[in-house]
């Protein structure tokens, strides 16, 4: 694909995903009526730091969109599932730790809900209709055996619950007089929590990014590591809001975009094709 024909589809998608979010905020907010009044401050702010998040969305969401083999509503789905499923993991996490907020989770998790539907439809009109077909990528899942596909998935959860802990570890001490108003959840439930549910999903998240940006071993570590970090740590922290003082926003920030960039670099490295005969990154688009 020509430069300037990735940077229509980009710009083309940015722009889309950003009515498409407005729409799906007023409508979630129609359905579901805010409670708490919203701060002024952030409000008056809040347009220009969502357009700010969501072209680090669509930035984080594009070169795996123009890499992919796959086409049509594939491939729209694929796309516009992502930041959703990560939007749906870390609300689950949000209930169970921040049950003293007055977080809107409904209506939160309904506008995500209805973002995720009506981007399927712009993922798929500006990359899913390329009529070229490029080599079918390296199957990350399928060409291994069930005793490479069982180590190698536990060696994955079993490090993002390490690096979680460890993270939180080095900055609990900065925000633990913010939590002490929260609901920490005792240990064992912590522990089952990252290991049987963000875990595993974040595993998966982490091979569907290997599977579609279809990059040899070292290059699609850091490729799937800073996508996910954009999509999972960036882009949900990056924007102020009235449940975090800017203090803890912070603190997380550091603590997510570190542990998340080494673990999506473990995912791909480990689930990686050690050589790929595929043409450069944009050989293939039309």
């Amino acid at each position: 694909m020509k430069s300037s024909n990735v940077i229509i589809r980009i710009v083309s998608a940015f722009a889309a995903t950003s009515f498409v979010q407005v729409i799906a905020g007023m409508v979630s907010g129609k359905l579901i009526p805010s409670k708490v009044p919203f701060d002024p401050h952030i409000a008056q702010h809040f347009f220009y730091w969502m357009l700010l998040t969501n072209s680090i969305t669509v930035l984080a969401l594009a070169p795996l969109a123009i890499r992919s083999d796959w086409r049509g509503w594939k491939l729209g789905v694929a796309v516009a599932a992502i930041p959703a499923a990560i939007g749906y993991i870390d609300g689950i996490e949000g209930m169970i730790f921040l049950k003293n907020s007055p977080i809107e989770w409904p209506q939160i998790l309904l506008g995500t809900l209805i973002a995720a539907l009506l981007n399927i439809v712009v993922w798929a009109l500006l990359f899913g209709r390329r009529a070229d077909l490029p080599v079918e990528h390296f199957h990350p899942i399928a060409s291994r055996s069930m005793g490479e596909k069982i180590w190698r998935f536990l060696v994955c959860d079993f490090s993002y619950i390490a690096l979680y802990m460890t993270a939180g570890m080095i900055i609990f001490p900065y925000i633990k007089a913010f939590y002490a108003t929260q609901t920490i959840p005792p240990p064992l439930v912590l522990f089952s929590l990252q290991l049987l549910l963000r875990g595993p999903a974040f595993v998966l998240l982490c091979i569907l990014f290997t599977r579609m940006l279809g990059l040899s071993r070292l290059n699609g570590a850091l490729a799937v590591g800073l996508i996910f970090t954009l999509l999972s740590g960036v882009a949900p922290l990056l924007m102020p809001n009235p449940y975090f003082p800017d203090s803890v926003r912070w603190m997380h920030f550091m603590e997510v975009t570190s542990s998340n960039f080494v673990f999506g670099a473990i995912v791909g490295w480990l689930w990686g094709q050690p050589k790929v005969a595929t043409a450069p990154a944009f050989a293939h688009a039309a």
